[in-house]
């Protein structure tokens, strides 16, 4: 179902995980990572969406400073993926969205974009300056954007028992972005919707918010 394409981007050649479906698509999803990379975890979530009927794009972030990137969840592989996140930086990280939604809107398709971790903040980033509807999991770095206006529909997924967002952080984003759709898992930590980590997954919560997804990507990208 999947392979791997290459995008042409303001920061640079970036490669991107491509998931089809197997009928024509219903529209288009660009998955954004976390900080491990497109890695088995992330393509797999391209590829469900792609059993959803949508045509998704997973763009690896890190090939503007280093191509090829796949890290594991211990403490080096998350010490590097900071690094590397740090390295590429927000504005790069959305010059690389904006080349994967307009390669998939030159498909006639309308496009969502659904974000995880670093990905969830730069997911935001994606609405309020390209103007594409966006799904956040998790994003801890979107505080500091929160009075940047909404310019497409919104939804934030987040944990209760996640310590790096605590309670105030949720209310901000409450407070700041009240057009937005926000949901919070009771029971759920950080990482919840990582299938592949069973330190963080959450089966229950996981399957809630892909149906409340799933219920958006219907709604604003179908």
């Amino acid at each position: 179902m999947g392979d791997w394409i290459q995008l042409d981007t303001a920061a640079g050649p970036v490669r991107a995980w491509r998931a089809s479906p197997r009928a024509p698509a219903r529209g288009a999803v660009v998955v954004l990572q976390e900080i491990f990379g497109v890695n088995p975890h992330i393509r797999s979530v391209a590829d469900g969406f792609a059993d959803e009927g949508y045509l998704a794009l997973a763009p690896a972030l890190f090939d503007p400073v280093e191509a090829g990137v796949e890290l594991g969840y211990d403490q080096a592989g998350t010490e590097r993926g900071v690094a590397l996140r740090n390295a590429v930086g927000f504005e790069r990280a959305v010059q690389v969205v904006d080349a994967a939604a307009t390669l998939l809107h030159r498909g006639g398709l309308r496009v969502a974009v659904v974000g995880y971790c670093w990905g969830g903040s730069v997911a935001f980033l994606a609405n309020t300056r390209l103007g594409l509807p966006a799904v956040s999991y998790y994003g801890a770095r979107t505080t500091p954007f929160l009075d940047e206006a909404a310019r497409a529909p919104m939804l934030f997924h987040f944990g209760a028992d996640d310590a790096s967002i605590p309670p105030e952080a949720i209310a901000l984003h409450r407070e700041r972005q009240p057009s937005a759709q926000v949901y919070v898992y009771a029971g759920a930590g950080h990482a919840f919707n990582r299938q592949t980590d069973p330190a963080h997954h959450d089966p229950g919560n996981a399957a809630l918010a892909r149906t409340r997804t799933l219920a958006f990507l219907a709604e604003h990208a179908a």
